[in-house]
């Protein structure tokens, strides 16, 4: 007997994978592979620096994920150049880079400073635009004219730290801005024509599985253009490490394949429209307090993703609705 072949469905996004890939868009959009170079311009946060806090979010620890040519004591063109380098002997075939301002908040500084640090950046040969992570609370109508300004000649993305659809959630992992303020930033900055992004973790303290689930709706009700997913990580040092120390079952930690099956049904709820990035971050195991994903990186989780998603003969906002 032959076997009938499953049909595919149909994907809006214009390409076979189950989820709308940003990486694909921004193939799509410059013709070329495009590799971020993360930029540490010395930037702080308002909730470090005293405006509104000195301690910082519970689970920080931007050690963990700032690569190790990303110093502020180097020139923005000296980081950019190492940067290349840097990925060149793992992604040989970028020829295109948007520099990627990374660690803490940087759109907290006057914007004479921010021109500054923007245009030697886009002053290097081959880079093609901006990704600028920031907080909700660090962006202002003066800022979003200069961003409108650039984008009219470069790409560029904001991204924007949410972590949690929850105030419960926000206080406690002292975040310092609730959700209401993430909801005008992305507004405003959409508004713009800006290419608008957000940051959400799963497994922050409190919150119950189905409540991360329900977000998908919520999320998928912002104007955003990418989102990026993580599951929580705990690091060492931070306040959240003693937090999860005294207070284990409060946390709502993921084994990699609940994490996979919880992605799952979190994809098929999400605004087919938004595109995401990544479903994971990863870290260098020296500092994490718990681990028990070992050592499997992004990559390699985004392709059991991918696989369970062909399994099932699911994907992404198959059951939203708007």
């Amino acid at each position: 007997m032959v076997q009938k072949q499953r049909k595919k469905p149909f994907f809006p996004w214009g390409h076979e994978r189950r989820f709308n890939a940003y990486v694909n868009y921004i193939r799509n959009r410059f013709g070329a592979r495009v590799q971020k170079v993360s930029i540490d311009a010395g930037f702080t946060c308002p909730n470090r620096d005293g405006l509104k806090g000195t301690d910082g979010c519970t689970y920080c620890n931007n050690d963990a994920f700032n690569p190790s040519y990303c110093v502020p004591d180097k020139s923005i063109s000296l980081q950019i150049k190492e940067g290349i380098e840097f990925h060149r002997n793992r992604y040989r075939k970028a020829s295109l880079y948007l520099a990627y301002f990374q660690p803490y908040s940087n759109t907290y500084a006057p914007v004479k400073k921010l021109k500054e640090l923007y245009s030697e950046a886009l002053g290097f040969p081959g880079v093609a635009g901006l990704i600028i992570g920031t907080r909700p609370d660090c962006i202002d109508m003066e800022k979003l004219d200069y961003l409108q300004e650039l984008s009219e000649k470069y790409f560029i993305s904001v991204e924007f730290g949410i972590e949690s659809c929850y105030n419960k959630t926000l206080k406690r992992i002292n975040r310092g801005h609730s959700f209401e303020d993430a909801v005008k930033a992305v507004g405003e900055t959409s508004g713009r024509g800006i290419n608008t992004g957000a940051h959400f973790i799963f497994g922050l303290p409190g919150e119950s599985r189905e409540e991360m689930i329900d977000e998908a709706e919520i999320i998928s009700s912002l104007p955003l253009h990418s989102v990026k997913f993580h599951q929580l990580q705990i690091f060492r040092g931070t306040v959240m490490e003693k937090e999860f120390i005294g207070n284990r079952e409060d946390f709502q930690l993921f084994s990699l394949t609940e994490y996979q099956e919880f992605i799952i049904r979190f994809l098929e709820k999400l605004n087919p429209s938004i595109m995401v990035e990544r479903f994971t971050g990863e870290a260098p195991p020296r500092f994490l307090a718990i681990n028990e994903w070992g050592l499997k990186r992004s990559d390699d989780i985004m392709r059991m993703i991918e696989t369970r998603l062909e399994e099932l003969d699911t994907w992404q906002g198959k059951h939203y609705t708007a």
